[in-house]
C-alpha cells in the first residue's frame, strides 16, 4: 500500500521545485525515502472467520516483503494453532535462518505476520495484546515527538513551541548537518521551547571523534539522548562513544532480533534501546525487551513511517515492557494511519493512552484498506 499526503514523511522531499519522483535521497542523510507513506498489512484469518492484522516497516518497496510472506510464510501457515503466536514465530523465523535470512526484508514479512498473530489471539481471546503479554505496566505509554519538520531554524523553533504549548514534554530533532549547525538547532529549539526535553536523530552523519564533539555540546546544553551517530553496522565505535559521552546513546531500528541487540548489549554499544516492532514483531521485541531489562538498558521503542496497525502494536508492547523510557510519535504518520482505521486511536502529544479492546483494540475498516490498495 502506498498512500499519499500533504506531507512526506519528515518534510519536503525533493528541492521543492518539482514533484518528487517516487523515491529520492535527501542529503546529508543517505537512506532513501518515498514521498509517499508505504506499508504491508497482513491479514490472517482463522477457521472461525476471527481476523487479526499486522504490518510490516516497510517504508519503501513493499512489495518486497508482501512476496515473502505470500511465497514463504503464508503456506507454512495455514493449520497452524492461532493461540500460540509465540512458537508459530519460532517455526517461521527458522525457514530461511540457516542461509542468513534472520534480517532485512525477510523479518520485516515476519514482523508483520507476527503482529497479526498476536491480534488474531487476542481476538479469540477476547484480550487485549498488553494482557497476553503478561500485563501492562501503565495504562498510558509516554512518548515524545519526532521530528520537527520545517526548512529552517527559525520554522523548527516555531514549531517546537507549538508542541508544547500543547502538552509535548519532549521532541527528537532529525539532524546530522555538521555539529555546530546541528547545536546551533538545538539552541534555537531550546530558547523557542525551553521547557522540552530535546532529543537528537544524526541519522549515522558522523565519525566517532564528531560524535564525540556533538555529544558533549548536547550533554552541555541538558540534552536527553543521541540517536544513530555512527555507521549502523559499526558496534565497536559505538561502544567507544557510549563509553566517552556524557549523553546516553541509543541505537536499535536497524536491528530485528535479539541475537543483534545481545551483541550490543555485550558491547555496551548502546545506552537506550530503541526495536521497531514493526522490524522486529512483537514476539522479538518482547525477548528484546527483556535481554535490555536484564542489562539495566531502557527501552524506547522507534516508530517512524509504521501506520494504525504498527502503531497500535508498539503501544502494546510499550505498555508491557517494564525498562520503558519512551515511545516515538510521528504525528504525519499517526495522522495518514488513522485512514486505515474504523475508530481513529487516541494520542495527546505526551502520551499514548493503552488500547483496551481484544487484540491490538483497534478495528481496520477492510473496505478502505482494500480500496487504497487498489488505488496505490
Amino acid at each position: 500500500m502506498k498512500l499519499s499526503a500533504d506531507a512526506a514523511y519528515l518534510g519536503q522531499l525533493g528541492d521543492g521545485t518539482d514533484p518528487p519522483a517516487g523515491y529520492a535521497v535527501r542529503p546529508p542523510w543517505r537512506s532513501i525515502y518515498s514521498d509517499r507513506y508505504e506499508t504491508l498489512l497482513v491479514r490472517l484469518v482463522a477457521e472461525d472467520g476471527t481476523s487479526g492484522w499486522g504490518e510490516a516497516l516497510a517504508p519503501v518497496a513493499p512489495e518486497v516483503p508482501a512476496a515473502i510472506v505470500d511465497l514463504l510464510l503464508g503456506p507454512v501457515l495455514i493449520g497452524k494453532p492461532a493461540l500460540a503466536p509465540r512458537p508459530v514465530f519460532a517455526a517461521l523465523r527458522d525457514l530461511m535462518r540457516e542461509r542468513g535470512h534472520l534480517v532485512g526484508h525477510q523479518a520485516d514479512a515476519l514482523a508483520a505476520v507476527d503482529i497479526a498473530l498476536w491480534d488474531l489471539a487476542g481476538k479469540l481471546t477476547g484480550l487485549p495484546v498488553a494482557t497476553l503479554l503478561g500485563g501492562a505496566f501503565r495504562d498510558a505509554v509516554p512518548s515524545y515527538v519526532s521530528g520537527l519538520p520545517r526548512p529552517d531554524d527559525e520554522g523548527r523553533a516555531a514549531l517546537g513551541a507549538e508542541w508544547a504549548s500543547r502538552g509535548a514534554k519532549a521532541v527528537k530533532l532529525h539532524l546530522g548537518n555538521g555539529v555546530a549547525t546541528d547545536l546551533s538547532t538545538v539552541d534555537a529549539v531550546r530558547e523557542a521551547a525551553p521547557a522540552l526535553r530535546i532529543a537528537v536523530d544524526a541519522h549515522w552523519a558522523y565519525s566517532v571523534d564528531e560524535a564525540l564533539a556533538l555529544a558533549a555540546g548536547l550533554a552541555a546544553r541538558g540534552c536527553w539522548f543521541l540517536e544513530a551517530p555512527l555507521a549502523p553496522e559499526d558496534i565497536a565505535g559505538h561502544a567507544e562513544l557510549t563509553s566517552r559521552a556524557t549523553i546516553p546513546v541509543a541505537v536499535g531500528e536497524t536491528l530485528r532480533n535479539r541475537f543483534e541487540f545481545a551483541q550490543w548489549l555485550t558491547a555496551r554499544g548502546l545506552r537506550i534501546a530503541q526495536p521497531d516492532v514493526a522490524r522486529t514483531g512483537i514476539t522479538e521485541a518482547m525477548a528484546i525487551a527483556e535481554l535490555c531489562t536484564a542489562a539495566h538498558v531502557p527501552v524506547a521503542p522507534h516508530h517512524s513511517v509504521g501506520l494504525g496497525v504498527a502503531l497500535a502494536a508498539g503501544v502494546h508492547v510499550s505498555a508491557a515492557v517494564e525498562g520503558l523510557a519512551a515511545f516515538e510519535y510521528q504525528p504525519t504518520s499517526f495522522t495518514v494511519g488513522q485512514r486505515l482505521l474504523t475508530e481513529p486511536l487516541a494520542v495527546h502529544p505526551a502520551g499514548f493512552p493503552v488500547p483496551t479492546g481484544p487484540g491490538l483494540g483497534i478495528d481496520i475498516d477492510a473496505e478502505t484498506v482494500a480500496r487504497l490498495s487498489k488505488e496505490s
